[in-house]
């Protein structure tokens, strides 16, 4: 494979998929070495684990501290958000939040906070007054660490957009992870100057959103999976771009060297870039792969900024 620099922003290695357990039953080992061997060959340099509640961010940084390539985020996603009230103290559940995000950031493992946001889809998960009142919350934590944010919006661009502008001094950027809206909705997302589109397997599924995707400049996106969920389905609009396979097997016949058929991992990422460049008429997909990264630096990796610059410049694709 080319020499392709990837940074995928949003892997779920909390999930029990990748402790072989699906369903609630064990299928395989914990396969997390495996994994990250497929994603480092493949090409990815970095990998942000996603934290969606207080143990599960625990955990990630957990993760994130058993390879130098591995980054996490600190946060409660907005379908978890009653997990605040349930606490019986949310002030001291935010406080440690805060203390976990602040460990972290010493270590140089969390570089955002989330992942948090508004979730309208799935409201019988947690009622939209209670996502809001700590998705609003969360822009202190964000404040209190200097870090950027990794948002979820689902069917909620007025209220969440709302949000951003009375926070939008608090934070230093973002990006709207696993972007599936309108083209509307992303209009009303790249208004906010500090704030990038996240595209995944979910975002590349119609006809529809792969209009969407053209429309974001590639100055203002970031690639990822999502993973273990959101992979790239045959029969997604997208798929006739994709190059890169991998062998795959079913769960119940697991062989480590080969991905488990539908379960997403971070390899995959290489296709998403190949959709995005596919859909774009983009042919040179190592200059594509450059400005990413180097969207992805400006807002988690800021410290490698200038050598990301020079990769850009070097590739005739940075600011003339």
């Amino acid at each position: 494979m080319a020499t392709i620099r990837m940074i995928d922003i949003a892997v779920n290695f909390t999930d029990n998929m990748f402790k072989g357990i699906y369903n609630g039953k064990q299928h395989h080992v914990s396969d997390i070495a495996a994994v990250l061997s497929r994603a480092w060959s493949a090409g990815v340099d970095r990998i942000i684990v996603t934290g969606g509640s207080l143990e599960e961010s625990k955990e990630a940084l957990a993760i994130a501290e058993t390879d130098a390539r591995l980054f996490c985020t600190v946060g409660v996603h907005p379908t978890r958000c009653n997990e605040f009230d349930e606490s019986g103290d949310p002030e001291k559940h935010f406080q440690e939040l805060l203390s976990l995000a602040k460990v972290g950031v010493e270590k140089g493992k969390v570089v955002a906070i989330g992942e948090c946001g508004l979730d309208y889809d799935r409201l019988h998960f947690c009622p939209s007054d209670i996502q809001k009142k700590y998705f609003d919350k969360q822009f202190e934590l964000a404040y209190l660490v200097k870090l950027p944010m990794f948002l979820h919006m689902r069917a909620a661009a007025n209220d969440f957009c709302d949000i951003l502008e009375r926070n939008k001094d608090r934070f230093s950027g973002g990006v709207a992870h696993s972007f599936t809206g309108s083209a509307e909705d992303c209009d009303k997302l790249l208004l906010f100057s500090n704030l990038f589109i996240g595209v995944n397997g979910c975002s590349l599924k119609t006809a529809e959103n792969l209009e969407v995707v053209k429309g974001i400049p590639v100055e203002r996106m970031m690639v990822e999976t999502d993973s273990p969920y959101c992979e790239i389905k045959n029969t997604h609009a997208g798929v006739n771009f994709v190059k890169s396979l991998w062998p795959s097997k079913k769960k119940e016949k697991y062989d480590q060297g080969c991905i488990v058929k539908g379960r997403n991992e971070p390899c995959l990422v290489r296709q998403v870039l190949e959709v995005v460049a596919g859909c774009k008429g983009i042919t040179d997909i190592d200059q594509l792969s450059k400005t990413l990264y180097h969207n992805t630096c400006r807002v988690f990796f800021p410290h490698d900024l200038d050598s990301a610059a020079d990769a850009l410049l070097s590739s005739g694709m940075g600011p003339k």
